[in-house]
């Protein structure tokens, strides 16, 4: 039998507790290995358990879910944390500040009108693929690091031929960018958003003229918390888009949660409009909408960015953009924090090159004004 992913979950509501451990343990790959009421015992417990996925509720007593991931950052800077959180303007902002601080994702947690059902399924659908996609990295360097203290032992026994059984992983190579000229950025973003958004975004002066146009897979609310933080730690101004503004240049626009967004020509103006049509790639917003109405729109003046994200959206989107001669950058999968989305368009060769995070910046920061060229970045 393959080893399970271990998780330590803290959550101050007795009731949660009980959710989250019927739901995670019937599934045959999870195993909970401890529960804690609160941040402090989840701290206190982690060296001991030393789990594959820490999940924290973000607001409980004596030590919160804020402090909890500061402080188990200090024992481990790699385990996978992943936030539970309500889906309140206060939970919202703390989960920001959380994963400022070191947390890997969120999950919204059920709302009061989910009846028992509602709740576990929300939580199969939603929080489980997250602890398995992140669980599984864990899980890989738990069950290497046994692999070499066996075949050390084995060695000092006088054991031969013992033979690590990892697959390397051939390195991506750089694919080259010609000069080209660009009249908006489309970005879409999943897992790990908050912070590769905010890197990408920072070094940008305040005179960048290009409108940037950003989908991130989050709830209604968080969005426009998102929006703020990226205008607190940028020179540009960030904002949740609203239907009918009239894209300017040098603005910088976050899709609302659960709205997709897209860009409509009128003449020679771009209008932005919103709409709740049905779910792609189970999202809305859905990177593959807002980067349909791009390369329609802007045809081979369209810059698209995938930054980290599970999954595969963004992933035909891309395809569109190429075809109407538009580029497409990829992060890399070593500044990812989970390398689905860019991954996808990187094997399936629709990305024009494939950066670090701090590269992508680098190479926007060239881009002052409309109609500039982008350096190429091949080597």
């Amino acid at each position: 039998m393959p080893p399970k992913i271990r998780i330590l979950i803290a959550d101050d509501s007795v009731t949660v507790r009980r959710l989250l451990n019927d739901t995670l343990a019937a599934d045959p790959d999870l195993e909970i290995c401890d529960i804690a009421r609160d941040g402090q015992e989840a701290v206190a417990k982690f060296p001991i358990v030393k789990p594959d996925v820490v999940l924290l509720d973000v607001e409980m007593p004596v030590m919160d879910g804020i402090e909890a991931v500061v402080a188990i950052r200090k024992l481990d800077p790699r385990v996978p944390i992943i936030m539970f959180s309500s889906l309140t303007m206060k939970g919202g902002q703390a989960t920001l500040d959380a994963l400022t601080f070191g947390a890997n994702d969120y999950v919204t947690k059920p709302t009061q009108s989910h009846n028992l059902q509602d709740a576990i399924g929300h939580i199969r659908r939603e929080l489980i693929p997250k602890i398995k996609q992140f669980g599984q990295r864990s899980l890989f360097a738990r069950t290497a690091s046994t692999r070499s203290a066996t075949n050390t032992i084995r060695l000092q026994r006088g054991a031969v031929g013992t033979q690590s059984s990892e697959v390397p992983i051939p390195g991506l190579s750089m694919l080259s960018m010609s000069a080209e000229r660009f009249d908006v950025i489309a970005v879409g973003v999943s897992t790990g958003g908050p912070n590769a958004l905010a890197e990408m975004l920072k070094p940008l002066s305040r005179d960048f003229a290009i409108p940037i146009l950003i989908a991130q897979h989050m709830p209604a609310l968080f969005t426009s918390l998102l929006a703020e933080r990226l205008s607190q730690v940028s020179s540009l101004k960030v904002r949740e888009a609203t239907d009918g503004t009239i894209l300017e240049p040098g603005q910088v626009w976050v899709a609302p949660g659960d709205q997709h967004l897209v860009v409509e020509k009128q003449g020679f103006r771009s209008i932005l409009r919103l709409n709740r049509e049905q779910l792609e790639n189970s999202c809305r917003p859905s990177v593959d909408v807002l980067f349909r109405s791009v390369a329609s729109a802007y045809r081979e003046r369209a810059l698209a960015i995938v930054l980290t994200g599970m999954g595969c959206d963004g992933k035909k989107g891309c395809e569109l953009i190429r075809q109407n001669g538009g580029k497409v950058i990829a992060q890399d999968e070593a500044t990812s924090v989970i390398w689905g989305m860019p991954g996808a368009v990187t094997k399936a060769g629709l990305a024009n090159c494939v950066l670090p995070l701090p590269e992508i910046s680098k190479q926007l920061s060239r881009l002052q004004q409309p109609g500039r060229m982008m350096a190429t970045a091949g080597h």
